[in-house]
């Protein structure tokens, strides 16, 4: 069983890094913010566009490693067309996950995100897989 977790996590981090969907400027943002990793040197620049309370869009420019990038992919892929609420939500799992651990049901809301559990036993990747997330919460958190 962990073979096929260890090739599903390769393959899922793979296809977000090397064929990012959201990894481009948009126009309109209204929300954009640049998240850096000073340890290892990944950057994020994640520019949301946000419509009341709903996430209309969002994508992000940057480099860094494979997590680091994925994650911020798998991210979007989760809250464009979601509430701040929702989407901070999906972010206080995230965190929890790589942190502490959460239930199984929690780990399902996290849909593909899940994968990157098991960064929780990889110490020196862990800031790189919650890089995108903690800036997205630094948005919402910051900005009204």
């Amino acid at each position: 069983m962990a073979d096929i977790n260890n090739t599903l996590y390769n393959e899922i981090i793979n296809e977000h890094n090397l064929r990012p969907y959201h990894k481009h400027s948009i126009e309109g943002a209204n929300y954009t913010l640049e998240g850096v990793n000073p340890s290892c040197g990944d950057e994020i620049t994640l520019h949301l566009c946000v419509d009341g309370e709903i996430v209309k869009d969002g994508a992000y420019e940057g480099e860094g490693c494979a997590i680091s990038q994925a994650s911020a992919d798998i991210m979007l892929d989760m809250i464009i067309g979601r509430t701040k609420a929702d989407a901070l939500h999906l972010c206080d799992l995230f965190l929890r996950m790589i942190k502490e651990g959460i239930t199984e049901e929690e780990k399902e809301e996290l849909e593909e995100a899940g994968i990157l559990e098991s960064v929780s036993h990889m110490p020196a990747r862990v800031k790189c897989a919650v890089l995108g997330w903690r800036t997205m919460r630094e948005i919402f958190e910051g900005k009204d």
